[in-house]
């Protein structure tokens, strides 16, 4: 039997549901489907919190290690991720960092996406049954819930917790693309689901969590693709010593949660890049830094979000929610794109005209200090970045993806 459609209302001319009708909606079952990548789970929190503030309840699935710090307490998990794949976890992630390139795209699915695929299969399929689920909000890269949601004729949404897939990155690379294809048509057909959609790309809704500003164009996409804009709003327990800031123009230098460890040269670089500033730097790295001048503070961790309302400019490595959450405040960016969505998070960002790139392997302090000073200056790339702040406000972030899912149930 085919999965049931919901009709998802048009992007175009759509209105957010008025207070007195969302009171009247019933309750009803969210359950997330996500990976175990920080990144990946970050957007969702805020639209989870909306839709529990509207009085719908809310459960996740996934590796419950990951899960549990980045959730509020209390929070319910439904552990999905078999043993024998969460053990593999750690050497998984450190033998992914060492490639690039063909090769580390490659690894990605043979290694991480469709096995994570098979070790959640059971797992979401359990947890939907338990929870009496009535939406599944799956992960783009979370293949598994689409199949449980498919075989149990339940609507399901896709979290694009990054713009790059819509991109097609691969249109240019035929055989690459239709190898993709194949790994998730032989995954789908494994579980007893054959044909489409694409299990990346729900029929019923996508949530993007950008904005056109962004993105570029996106008359393309068909009305059930959502531009939300970022969802803000995710925990941060981090310390900070506030006072360091003395009301110098401020910067954020930043390689994620990922990539940090990776980065001691460019952290070195950028350091060396600020010396002598009329600035200061907050270095979101490793406290072993050889040579750290007066203006530049080094922390482990930083409260991202509580910061970037003190700063000026970013500089970062094209993560989408690192780019995303930054130009929500309307600052500029240098972007250091290392690999996998970054080189095409940092196009868009050049393209929108908020932000400069740099070569993250080469770039020498000079070239950053140039692209620095010129981001700081209250010139276009500051301009560019308040209009993509503003589209995203207009966008409506984590309230408008809780009212695409309301629809949706």
């Amino acid at each position: 039997m085919s999965p049931r459609r919901v009709q998802v209302p048009s992007l175009l001319g759509d209105r957010p549901l008025p207070q007195a009708a969302r009171a009247k909606l019933p309750e009803r079952r969210f359950l997330f489907a996500v990976p175990p990548l920080t990144g990946h789970v970050n957007p969702t929190v805020a639209v989870a919190a909306e839709l529990v503030r509207r009085g719908h309840k809310v459960a996740w699935t996934g590796h419950r290690t990951t899960l549990e710090p980045l959730l509020r307490a209390g929070s319910r998990i439904f552990t999905s991720v078999d043993p024998g794949f969460a053990a593999r976890l750690p050497a998984l992630r450190e033998a992914w960092l060492k490639l690039r390139g063909p090769a580390a795209f490659r690894f990605l699915w043979e290694e991480f996406v469709v096995p994570l695929g098979h070790a959640m299969t059971p797992g979401v399929g359990t947890a939907i049954d338990r929870f009496r689920a009535d939406v599944v909000v799956a992960d783009q890269l979370v293949l598994a819930a689409p199949v449980a949601a498919r075989l149990r004729e339940l609507p399901w949404a896709t979290s694009a917790t990054t713009s790059a897939e819509l991109a097609r990155p691969l249109a240019g690379m035929p055989r690459i693309e239709e190898w993709v294809r194949d790994q998730i048509g032989a995954f789908q057909g494994a579980h007893g689901v054959q044909g489409p959609p694409d299990p990346r790309f729900s029929d019923h809704l996508v949530l993007v969590f950008s904005t056109a500003a962004l993105v570029g164009d996106t008359s393309p996409f068909p009305g059930h693709f959502a531009f939300v804009g970022p969802a803000l709003g995710r925990p941060s327990a981090s310390a900070f010593p506030w006072d360091w800031l003395d009301g110098r123009p401020a910067v954020l230098v930043s390689l994620g949660t990922i990539n940090g460890p990776s980065g001691e040269r460019f952290f070195q670089v950028a350091a060396d890049a600020v010396r002598g500033l009329d600035a200061q730097a907050v270095i979101a790295g490793p406290a072993g830094l050889a040579d750290v001048p007066g203006n530049v503070l080094v922390r482990d961790h930083v409260p991202q979000l509580k910061l970037l309302e003190r700063l000026s400019a970013v500089v970062c490595h094209g993560g989408h929610n690192t780019v995303c959450e930054t130009l929500s405040h309307g600052l500029p960016l240098v972007v250091a794109p290392i690999r996998d969505d970054q080189p095409i998070i940092a196009r868009q960002v050049e393209a929108a005209g908020a932000g400069i790139p740099v070569r993250f392997s080469r770039v020498r302090a000079a070239e950053l200090r140039a692209a620095l000073e010129t981001v700081l200056a209250d010139g276009p790339h500051r301009a560019a970045a308040r209009r993509v702040r503003d589209s995203f406000a207009a966008a409506g972030g984590a309230a408008e993806a809780a009212d695409r899912l309301e629809r949706l149930a």
